[in-house]
């Protein structure tokens, strides 16, 4: 088996893979449940390729990612469920569906009328969906329920607040001026120290999840994305700490040997040199 750019090669190798009795013994045990982790993985370390800016990292990341794509079309066609080439021909389906004004008679868009276009476009398909499962005996899908439906619960907390946030907006229930938002984290984190004096750990979890839940929310009336925002934060983190670490090994001493007043003195340090 040789390697090759043609995505036949890969769907071979992942068939290999799992045949049985001459397959891999891990690949063989997996299923859809075992293997969705490493699927988000791999998702989450594109991203950060990207956000490093090492496109020679992007692009075995990328492979990484088909893989997962490869991996569940392969396990699904076990089943007789759909293979790899359904999956191709329901995304190209979809986006020649979603882009009238490129593939159709639609007439040219600016980019607000082609969000708006889009959102029509997707509430459709929502509509068709739920026709499909009726006309099949199926049940509703649970996460497509009520106006907020759709938005899957395997996102990123934050990144889901963001979506429910933005989706709700769209009829209204959203706060008009960012400054109303401040007000209301002032509000949850007021609650937050209410709930740390009762010493009871769910009410003061409850609270929290306020706090970043509206902290998100700010994020949103800002345009900012707060899962980048956050990793930029742990990323500053790091490197601050690290400058610690380093410059209490230049005076051969540990962090375990430093005092919470000393490790604060070098992080403001190192926090200065970061200063333009």
């Amino acid at each position: 088996m040789k390697p090759s750019n043609d995505i036949t090669r890969l769907l071979e190798i992942m068939a290999a893979l799992r045949t049985p009795g001459t397959g891999c013994p891990w690949d063989l045990e997996q299923n859809f449940a075992s293997i969705a982790p490493y699927t988000l993985e791999e998702a989450y370390e594109v991203v950060d390729a990207i956000e490093r800016g090492d496109l020679a990292d992007l692009r075995d990341e990328l492979g990484d990612l088909l893989l997962q794509v490869v991996f569940h079309a392969r396990m699904a066609e076990e089943q007789g469920a759909f293979a790899f080439g359904d999956i191709v021909e329901a995304i190209t389906k979809k986006l020649i569906r979603r882009h009238p004004h490129v593939f159709g008679s639609t007439k040219i868009l600016s980019p607000e009328e082609v969000k708006s276009l889009w959102d029509s476009i997707k509430s459709q398909e929502k509509a068709d969906r739920r026709a499909t499962r009726e006309k099949m005996g199926l049940p509703p899908e649970a996460h497509e329920a009520g106006f907020l439906g759709g938005i899957p619960t395997a996102l990123p907390a934050l990144t889901r607040a963001q979506k429910l946030t933005a989706k709700a907006a769209k009829v209204g229930f959203d706060w008009p001026e960012p400054s109303q938002v401040i007000d209301k984290i002032h509000e949850e984190l007021e609650e937050v120290k209410e709930a740390s004096s009762t010493g009871r750990r769910e009410r003061i979890e409850d609270e929290i999840g306020d706090l970043l839940f509206s902290v998100t929310n700010l994020a949103r009336h800002y345009g900012i994305d707060p899962e980048r925002a956050m990793r930029r934060t742990n990323a500053k983190f790091e490197r601050r700490f690290r400058a610690v670490e380093e410059a209490l090994g230049k005076q051969d001493r540990s962090l375990n040997e430093a005092s919470l007043e000393e490790m604060e003195e070098l992080w403001v340090a190192a926090k200065n040199a970061e200063r333009p």
